[in-house]
């Protein structure tokens, strides 16, 4: 129900595959974070996609399944989701969301804590928490693109298209929908590229868990950073091997 793949090198794609909306119930959300742990573990990794099958990116909780839970189960349960999506947003290799279809609710919080999101023309979010009682979302959108471009998805929890997620920051880029995971794949590819000390650093600060200023001495010291001076100075193509 969760697929992990290496379709080329240094690239792995994560794929949620639970018809028919993706949703992530207590069993899948442990696949989901045992890929991701993989792909922690492996240092031939050096850029992430997740994305969905069924025509949909994630729909969040399983609504079904929590109707079992009594008050404190539910609440430990959606407690859960949202470590999940910290742990996702804390793995040390970057993370593109390619999504198309329904993104909503926990789905866009999943969305949210990958560092890049590309969204194909049929995708739909909806911060959708309020409209369940709950609240989710308000920390990572609000931070993303503002208060005053969050807000009215937040409180309302209305769906909104991909249009209007570019026009407010959420996705970097529209794709045609057979287009997307193209799109991904080539920005991966090129991210996956570049040094790999370097991508990471650069993801913890953009992060906020880290500054230019303490990454800077092990990077300078590094053997990748010696490698693109001389091979500038070469002219040559540079190998990295993120050390």
């Amino acid at each position: 129900m969760i697929h992990l793949s290496q379709p080329e090198a240094g690239v792995a794609l994560v794929e949620l595959d639970v018809a028919p909306a993706n949703v992530l119930a207590l069993a899948e959300r442990a696949r989901l974070l045992d890929a991701f742990a993989q792909i922690e573990a492996d240092r031939t990794v050096r850029v992430a996609i997740l994305t969905g099958r069924n025509g949909a990116f994630c729909t969040g909780d399983d609504l079904a399944e929590s109707l079992s839970r009594d008050v404190a189960a539910q609440t430990a349960a959606i407690l859960h989701f949202l470590d999940m999506c910290d742990r996702i947003a804390a793995v040390r290799a970057p993370v593109i969301a390619a999504v198309d279809g329904w993104c909503i609710g926990g789905g866009l919080e999943l969305a949210l804590a990958c560092d890049i999101r590309l969204a194909g023309t049929r995708a739909s979010f909806a911060c959708s928490a309020v409209r369940m009682g709950l609240t989710a979302s308000a920390d990572r959108l609000t931070k993303l693109v503002g208060e005053s471009r969050a807000k009215p998805h937040l409180l309302t929890g209305a769906p909104f298209d991909a249009a209007r997620a570019l026009a407010d920051g959420i996705v970097a880029e529209v794709h045609a929908s057979e287009g997307l995971l193209p799109a991904a794949l080539d920005m991966a590819r090129i991210i996956a590229s570049r040094a790999p000390l370097a991508i990471e650093a650069t993801k913890r600060v953009a992060s906020g868990v880290s500054a230019t200023a303490a990454e800077i001495p092990g990077l300078a010291a590094s053997a990748d950073h010696a490698e693109a001076r001389a091979a500038f100075i070469g002219k040559r193509a540079t190998l990295f091997e993120g050390r």
